[in-house]
This record gives structure tokens, sequence and C-alpha cells, in this order.
């Protein structure tokens, strides 16, 4: 059963002061998360996690990770000026990109980067556009092929855009050290949302055996090896969850059986998880606002896909809870009597929240929660249907809550089209409505 990190009488009082629908985060779970990924590699002196900034650039959570000394995995140039105002040092910062603008380079050079290099022709590209190769870099690793565990396949790198081959990637340590690069790491993301404790420690097996050719046959330090992401959360009440204590163990195994042995037990572990390292402790609080009946039955809700993109992009499960209302009683999962399709108002026949899912009985003004989106929620918002993005609630450790980002408003919608004078009409009419509504 997915338990809640806020309760009903919590949350009807958050959504009186924060109109639906809005993100909900739970600090005190971040930091619980947080804490057992440090101990899980705490064996390794030089471990960092460099926490995905793609999976949800909010400054005041990523605040919260840099309390424990996560660094930021970029992979633009936005992402990168959001390291910089958190006054991130540059060996904290992992530059990963691929099909990446000479702007870009430019910048991760000018903040010190570490530069995780996706394709062999982005050494000299790099150089001319951005100048000399920093001293520490990182390349890319794609195996090919499918990526097993056991019988199972887990994921097709073969098919996947990113990264070197082998041949390319020993190519690469030759070239960036007749550049001038000392220090070097290897990376490879292999298989995505994996809910087993056996993928890191199968990853670093095939990164370590990497590592130990590298430095033997090119000369190069590898200073660090980066497990990239991958770890997954179990979106479904009846998955098991990964132990990452379990996973730190078993990387810390194949780490004492090939790098020792091999005179490399000071290299480095780096991960660059998002997903697990903040999606269980974020939802979306919406309210539902029409039922429709026709030859299904229909539950709208103030939230949609513009929102939360996962399950109308990727058919993706994320679980809902029914929280009811103030004077209503509360609604039990076990209580399940109904099936609804949980959809949002946009016009797309995919903006479906959930569908023939068994639910309570839901009444106009009730409030839904939907589980894990903090990773890959807000920051996969969109504007379609003039939709406007939703505002981004902090839950404190005490119980308080902070507005950590602003819902969208129309002028925000509309601010790009000033160089248009229908455009600048139009953010004068907004102007004066918003003054009307304030009076």
């Amino acid at each position: 059963m997915k338990r809640t990190f806020v309760t009903k009488d919590q949350l009807v009082d958050i959504a009186g002061r924060y109109p639906t629908p809005f993100h909900l985060y739970d600090e005190a779970g971040i930091r619980a998360n947080m804490e057992a990924v440090r101990e899980a590699f705490s064996w390794n002196t030089g471990f960092r996690e460099y926490f995905a900034v793609k999976a949800n650039p909010n400054p005041a959570l990523i605040s919260i990770l840099r309390e424990y000394g996560c660094g930021c995995d970029c992979s633009s140039s936005t992402e990168l000026m959001i390291a910089r105002a958190l006054n991130v040092p540059g060996p904290e910062i992992m530059f990963s990109s691929n099909d990446t603008p000479a702007a870009d380079f430019r910048l991760a050079r000018e903040l010190d980067a570490i530069v995780n290099f996706d394709d062999i022709s982005h050494i000299p590209f790099f150089e001319r556009v951005a100048g000399p190769i920093p001293e520490t870099v990182s390349c890319r690793f794609n195996p090919g092929g499918l990526f097993r565990l056991a019988n199972d396949i887990m994921d097709n790198p073969g098919d996947s855009k990113y990264g070197m081959t082998e041949e390319q990637l020993f190519e690469a340590f030759r070239m960036l050290r007749e550049r001038g690069a000392k220090t070097f790491g290897i990376h490879a993301f292999l298989a995505s949302n994996t809910v087993t404790n056996d993928y890191y420690p199968a990853l670093a097996r095939i990164l370590f055996e990497l590592a130990v050719r590298l430095q033997r046959e090119t000369g190069a330090h590898v200073g660090f090896v980066n497990l990239s992401g991958g770890v997954g959360i179990p979106y479904r009440p009846d998955e098991p969850a990964n132990d990452i204590r379990a996973i730190g163990e078993g990387v810390r195994r194949a780490f004492e059986e090939i790098l020792v042995p091999a005179g490399m037990g000071n290299v480095a572990i780096f991960t660059e998880m998002g997903r697990f390292m903040l999606g269980p402790y974020g939802c979306v609080v919406t309210r539902a606002i029409h039922e429709k009946r026709i030859y299904k039955d229909y539950i709208g809700v103030d939230a949609c896909s513009a929102d939360l993109m996962r399950p109308a992009m990727y058919g993706a499960y994320h679980h809902i809870t029914v929280m009811g209302q103030a004077d209503g009683p509360d609604k039990s999962q076990e209580a399940a009597t109904r099936t609804y399709d949980v959809t949002g108002g946009l016009c797309e026949n995919n903006d479906k929240f959930a569908i023939d899912r068994k639910l309570p009985e839901i009444e106009i003004g009730d409030l839904l929660i939907i589980h894990d989106t903090g990773a890959h929620g807000h920051s996969m918002g969109y504007n379609y249907n003039g939709r406007l993005r939703s505002a981004e609630v902090l839950l404190r450790t005490d119980g308080s809550t902070e507005l950590i980002r602003r819902a969208e408003t129309p002028a925000d919608y509309f601010a790009t089209l000033d160089v248009l004078p229908q455009g600048r009409a139009l953010l004068e009419h907004v102007a004066i409505h918003e003054t009307d509504e304030t009076d």
C-alpha cells in the first residue's frame, strides 16, 4: 500500500492556502533518503552523488541535497546556470550532454565543470569552441547490444544515442591525454528505472574491468567511475523498493574484487541519480471538479498532463490516493468500489492519470494525491492548450510549508510575445484583468 507523507488534515490546510493543482515535496523524506545514500557508499572516500538536475531543477530542493555534499549533473547551459547560482564549485558539476551546442561547452569550461564527453567527435569541437581540454575529463561508454541481468533484458544500449563504442573510448582517452588531460573518468547509463539491487553492482563490474584496461593500455589515470542513474523507484504499491545499502554493498564487493587488486583502490565512485533521490518525495495535489458518465465513468481533476506528463507520454503508472474533504470521511483504498478514468482538461485523449483504476467513490471537491512525482514531474511540464504550470510547495520538517515556485500566470505565458504589437496588447489586457481581480 502506498503511504502519503501528509495527513488529510494537513493537506486540507495546505490546499486552503495554495490553489490546486500544485506539486508538494517532503523535506523529511528527502533528507532521510540522502542520509541512506551517503551511508551506503561511505566505504568509498571519494564518493559523490551528482544529482541529475533534469529530474527536478528547483534550487530549493537542490540546496537541501547540497547540505549532504551532493554535486549537480547538468545537461544544458540553463542547468549549468542553476549550479552557478547555487555557488556549486566546478569539480562538483558534471556536465553530461549530447549533441552539445557550442555555448553550452563554453559555459561548462568557464565554470570549470567536469565535461563528460558523449562522442569522440566532441573533443576537437570542444577545443575549437571552448578552448583547451580541461585537466579532469570523463567519457561516456555505450557497450551496444542488449543489457541483461541473469536472463532478463533490462534495456537496449545498442539502440541508444548516448556514448562511445569501446574502440572509440580507448581512442578518446589517448586523444585527451595528448591534449593535456590528467585525470579521467568513465560513465555509462545502461538501463532506466531499474527496481533491483543488482543493477549498480552489475554495471560497476563492467566499468571497473574497463577502467583497469583503459589505465593499463592508454596510460591514463582513471580517477573516478560514474555509475550514472538508473536506480528506480516502485511506482506500483505491490513493487518492492530498492535497498540502497544493499546496492552500495554490491558495488563495494565489485570494487574490492576488481579495482583493489589492480592497484586502483583510490578510484572515486560517482552516481547521478534523479528519480531515486526525489521521486517518492513529491506528489501532485489536485481536486476533483467534474464527473462524466458515458461509456465509462470519468473523474475530471484540475491538474492535467501539463503538470505530469509521464502517464500520457509513456503510459506510466502513478498511484492515486483519494484524500477526500475536510468534513468528509477518510477514503481508504481498501474501500475501492468504483472504476474510473482520472483525466485532465487538455484537448488530447491521452490526458489521463489513470485508466480503469479501482478507487474509492470520488465526490466533487475531493482532494487527490498523485504519488511519486518528485522527479520528472514539474520539470517535464509544458504549456500546450495554454495551460499554465502549477506551483511547487515544500513541506518542511517542522510541518510548515514554503512556496518554492509560484504558479505561472497569463503574463508569464504571453511574456515572450512582447516583440509583437498584439503581444504587448495581450500583456496590457492581462495587467488590467489582474488589477481588477485584486481590487
